[in-house]
């Protein structure tokens, strides 16, 4: 094996990260030198809409410090969160891309479904409802007629650093256009929905090259470096980076704002009860398939945190307050952490409070009493989801895997593990940023000719300390 250094850049919906990634014989680790905030902002109007401008300026002040303390990158790669998209007119991107969760796509949810009814789309596209889709934001778009074309999160960043047009295909995956069974875009439903087909740029798959830096200019970082599209949905690179040692057998949960619970498999599976049970087949590293089903993971936690901060003026201690959680007596009530009222901003207690009420359930009194329903509710979420993939797949799980950040936080991990009757194997935490850098390694032929995700999946095992959390009878 030979090895290097690369730069993973990974975008989060809350944060973002720049990471170096140092890979070699034994050899698998990350250094951040950079992170900075995320979210929504809001516009005269209302409209929500993400700070592109000030990620961009931290993304390449980023890369300026890594590179500043390793000039040797070989090659930089981009994840991001999925769906959302920049509007490309006149070589220059145009306003500041929506936020998913805009009010906006609830008529575009409609306008879509009055075209194409949601069981032929699930055929097509094979991906769960979310009113946030990409298609659905697309039919609502507004001067698209003028547009150059449209860029995903991850492929916009990488043509701001290299001026490469392309639309990697994990992430394209999620954008409601793609054909399920081809992996190409399906042209025929675009034209139907009424979206031109030149706004979709050519595909490309992880590993490929993309260009080189620019040098100077608002968007130079300075120095000529390959950039190498990866898993560029952060979901993608973050289930390269799942230790399975057995992908038939294992479940994985890659926990942050949201929880995406599910299987890796060869083939799509587009049944009605994969649809009924609002299953997703989106696109993995290496044609897999990421079968799916999105539950709504600590954003639950990080808004009540949120609104508690904002009630009294101080800081929460996060761990501290989960410990007090954890010693928590008593039945705990829980509610449905995929309710619609949960999904937009705002005080999440007083929502959570409501739904509790609606069901006849108690409420929390205290701060950790709310975090323990919370952490439970999230969990029970969770073991749903992994009972319907190992169903709807026709396997038999061994064990789950919990990855990302949600991997740190141990009462919700026991209590995946007490509802799922399995396992759980916790880790790695920067699991995205890990499959991020693991793509472009291979990419390089740092794991030799015909390394594999399997051969990928074994250097994270040998480098990473995985917690076990045994089921509690």
């Amino acid at each position: 094996m030979t090895g290097g250094v690369v730069a993973a850049v990974d975008l989060g919906a809350t944060s973002g990260r720049v990471m170096i990634g140092r890979v070699g014989d034994g050899v698998l680790e990350l250094e951040q030198v950079a992170r900075f905030p995320n979210g929504p902002v809001a516009d005269a109007d209302g409209s929500l809409h993400w700070d592109f401008s000030a990620l961009r300026g931290h993304i390449v002040a980023g890369l300026r410090e890594a590179l500043r303390r390793e000039p040797g990158i070989a090659s930089i790669g981009i994840d991001s969160w999925a769906v959302d998209y920049g509007v490309i007119e006149g070589g220059e991107l145009r306003g500041e891309p929506f936020h998913y969760r805009d009010e906006r796509t609830t008529a575009g949810v409609e306008a879509v479904h009055a075209q194409v009814p949601f069981d032929e789309l699930y055929r097509r596209n094979g991906l769960q409802f979310l009113p946030f889709n990409t298609l659905y934001q697309l039919a609502v778009e507004r001067g698209l007629d003028t547009a150059d074309g449209v860029l995903l999160i991850p492929d916009l960043v990488a043509w701001l650093l290299t001026g490469a047009v392309a639309a990697e295909r994990t992430n394209a995956s999620t954008t409601g256009l793609l054909d399920v069974s081809t992996g190409a875009w399906d042209a025929d439903l675009a034209q139907r929905l009424g979206i031109r087909t030149d706004l979709l740029p050519p595909l490309v798959d992880p590993g490929a090259a993309l260009g080189t830096t620019r040098t100077d200019g608002h968007d130079g970082v300075g120095a000529e470096v390959p950039v190498i599209a990866v898993g560029s949905h952060d979901t993608a690179s973050a289930v390269v980076a799942v230790p399975m040692s057995d992908a038939a057998t294992a479940a994985y949960i890659s926990c942050g704002t949201w929880g995406l619970v599910g299987v890796e498999l060869d083939e799509p599976v587009v049944t009605d009860a994969a649809r009924e049970a609002n299953f997703t087949n989106e696109g993995g590293v290496d044609g897999r398939i990421r079968f799916l089903h999105n539950v709504t993971g600590l954003w639950l936690l990080s808004e009540s945190v949120r609104a508690w901060e904002a009630e009294s003026g101080e800081t929460i201690d996060l761990p501290a307050l989960l410990a007090e959680a954890a010693a928590v007596e008593g039945d705990i009530a829980v509610f449905d952490a995929n309710d619609e009222s949960l999904s937009a901003p705002g005080d999440m207690p007083a929502r959570i409070a409501a739904l509790l009420r609606r069901d006849g359930k108690p409420v929390p009194e205290t701060r950790a009493g709310f975090a323990r329903v919370i952490v439970e509710s999230i969990a029970a979420a969770f073991a749903d989801a992994v009972a319907t993939a190992a169903s709807l797949s026709e396997r038999t799980l061994e064990v789950v895997h919990v990855v990302g950040g949600g991997s740190l936080n141990r009462l919700l991990c026991q209590s995946t593990a007490d509802r799922t009757g399995l396992p759980v194997l916790a880790g790695p935490v920067e699991a995205t940023a890990l499959g991020n850098v693991l793509v472009q390694a291979r990419a390089h032929g740092w794991f030799g000719e015909h390394a594999t995700l399997e051969t990928l999946r074994a250097a994270v095992r040998a480098s990473v300390d995985l917690q076990r959390f045994e089921p509690r009878s």
